[in-house]
């Protein structure tokens, strides 16, 4: 493995075309991707703080914006106005988290700009969105972690910082409980149902104190079937084991990095104890949700956290499960994989049929072992791009010139991390 280490995203955008040719059509969508999100979607504020929007919405989610900035980490330790970026970036996700850990998307100023006028038991004027993901409070989490490591500067680890810690362990351990301990519903009136939750809000029934924590929407932001969504559950584990090791370093809130350990511990055993179950001629596989009844989603997303990408987050489960799961998402088995003229891969109910996913082909590409395989998925991302060298959310798998969302932030960055993968340009993780 080369770490390499950069001062200028010249020298980054260089590199690339060095390994990947300098005229190549790779190239040209690294550089297009890369130039897009730090000059376009990033925005330093009065306070120090960084407002990332996601695109062609004019919002900051917390998940979204942690994978938008996360190839730039490779040029933190050495440049001082990136380093800021992500620092301030890390301030006003936490600010966020502290104003409201349900919401997973955020505006500029306090506004009351929405997505829509939703119906839920809290509000803030600070909020575009107040769908519930656990992965919202943890990509936060994994982005100070990773800036951290990158760089050894221990200044975003603030007041501010541990606050927001604290609210997510609560949030978590609320969750654990939902039905009975939580306060939280979402009801959003004439939209479609994968857009609102059922029950009053409250989203299906999930048996109470089995371990795992209850989340009302995917990292699609459409509301799941069963409330313990597995891969969220899994990013979970990873992100509360950072906060121990981070309060253990700091030397700070030992007591809460002690929680966070041991949260950690019981939602990863009520993972490997409820999350699995037997598929015909593969054998046991992750579910993508359950509900703690018996009842279990058999299927994956194109969003991240997804079952596909558990290892490129940092779960470590059982590894003959882990192999027959990928075997089950990556084909027909799956309701959401596709195959086509173009490409094939896994898509999502948020977007049309036979659409597959930027993201969810770059997550194959970061997590697959030959490098050639590697470079074969690249290749596909470039000639899937609908002649525009960027990528986008969902395409045609037979026509890559439909596809949906002109401007998303989150598949160039996804990109771009994949090519600075493949020419050993890592972001270092321990």
């Amino acid at each position: 493995m080369i770490d390499k280490r950069f001062t200028t995203i010249e020298e980054v955008i260089d590199y690339v075309k060095s390994c990947l040719g300098k005229e190549s059509k790779i190239s040209r969508i690294f550089e297009n991707c890369y130039l897009d999100t730090i000059n376009k979607t990033m925005k330093k504020m009065d306070d120090g703080s960084t407002y990332v929007i996601t695109g062609d919405i004019s919002a900051m989610w917390l998940r979204d914006s942690s994978a938008q900035i996360r190839p730039f980490l490779i040029l933190a330790e050495k440049n001082r106005e990136i380093r800021e970026l992500i620092k301030g970036l890390i301030k006003r996700q936490f600010m966020y988290i502290n104003i409201d850990p349900y919401g997973n998307a955020f505006n500029e100023e306090a506004n009351n700009r929405a997505w829509a006028k939703d119906i839920m038991d809290d509000d803030s004027p600070w909020i575009w969105e107040r769908k519930f993901e656990i992965d919202s409070l943890c990509y936060p989490v994994q982005l100070a972690y990773l800036y951290w490591k990158n760089t050894k500067d221990t200044s975003h680890f603030t007041e501010d910082f541990f606050k927001g810690v604290e609210k997510i362990i609560q949030t978590f351990k609320k969750e654990q409980y939902h039905q009975e301990k939580s306060s939280y519903f979402f009801i959003r009136e004439g939209s479609y149902f994968t857009d609102t939750l059922s029950r009053d809000g409250r989203g299906s029934l999930t048996k109470d104190g089995i371990g795992l924590i209850w989340s009302g929407f995917r990292p699609s932001d459409d509301a799941c079937v069963y409330g313990y969504l597995i891969p969220s559950n899994m990013f979970a584990t990873v992100i509360l084991d950072y906060i121990g090791e981070i309060c253990k370093h700091m030397n700070k809130k030992l007591e809460l990095g002690q929680e966070a350990i041991k949260l950690s511990l019981e939602v990863k055993d009520a993972i490997e104890k409820y999350g699995k179950t037997k598929v015909e001629a593969i054998g046991e596989v992750y579910a993508y949700e359950v509900d703690g009844f018996g009842q279990y989603n058999l299927m994956d997303d194109a969003n991240v956290p997804s079952l596909l990408s558990m290892e490129y987050l940092g779960y470590r489960g059982d590894r003959e499960v882990v192999e027959n799961t990928k075997k089950f998402i990556l084909s027909d088995r799956n309701s959401y994989y596709y195959s086509g003229k173009c490409a094939s891969g896994i898509g999502s109910p948020h977007t049309p049929v036979r659409y597959i996913w930027h993201i969810s082909k770059a997550m194959e590409g970061l997590i697959a072992c030959d490098k050639e395989d590697k470079l074969n998925i690249i290749k596909v991302l470039a000639t899937t791009d609908g002649n525009k060298e960027l990528m986008h959310e969902g395409f045609c798998v037979d026509d890559d010139t439909m596809y949906t969302r002109e401007w998303f932030s989150w598949a160039n960055s996804m990109f771009c991390e994949l090519v600075l993968q493949y020419c050993d340009c890592y972001v270092k993780v321990e």
